[in-house]
């Protein structure tokens, strides 16, 4: 079983966000997961030219689709996005779980959102659209971390 938080990008489509969320997850000691397809190749130079020295300190799991994903990874899946009816500050987090975030472009399916355990969302002022993949999910990753003490 997974003893350790995981951050699930749902068919990544910006190499740069990639990136970022990799050197978050390095940071925080938390492990990433990358559900294909993405939009870009990731291959280990490509990885390694936007994550720079980050990549080595952070484990990286490859999915071949959601169904994959599904089936190979143990714990609460738990979906941020704006259509969460939760807080991430109402909720509480296990070690096991999962966070996953969408596509920068178009967030998830539909069937995503009625496959996860949870949804979640990062409180906003009215109007604001959405904040970046790897912007949100340092936010939640924070609060995470806060409550389980992990680091």
């Amino acid at each position: 079983m997974n003893l350790k938080l995981n951050l699930a990008i749902f068919e990544p489509d910006i190499p740069q966000n990639t990136g970022a969320m990799i050197r978050i997850c390095s940071c925080f000691d938390v492990n990433i997961d990358i559900i294909h397809p993405a939009s870009f190749v990731l291959s280990e130079k490509s990885l390694n030219r936007v994550a720079m020295d980050y990549i080595k300190n952070v484990k990286i799991s490859e999915f071949d689709d959601w169904k994959d994903y599904m089936t190979k990874r143990n714990g609460r899946k738990i979906l941020l996005s704006t259509k969460g009816g939760k807080s991430h500050y109402d909720y509480y987090f296990n070690q096991s779980d999962n966070l996953i975030v969408g596509r920068e472009s178009a967030g998830v399916p539909e069937y995503v959102h009625q496959e996860v355990d949870e949804v979640i969302k990062i409180r906003m002022k009215a109007g604001a659209r959405s904040l970046n993949v790897a912007t949100s999910s340092a936010i939640v990753l924070s609060e995470a971390i806060r409550q389980l003490k992990t680091i």
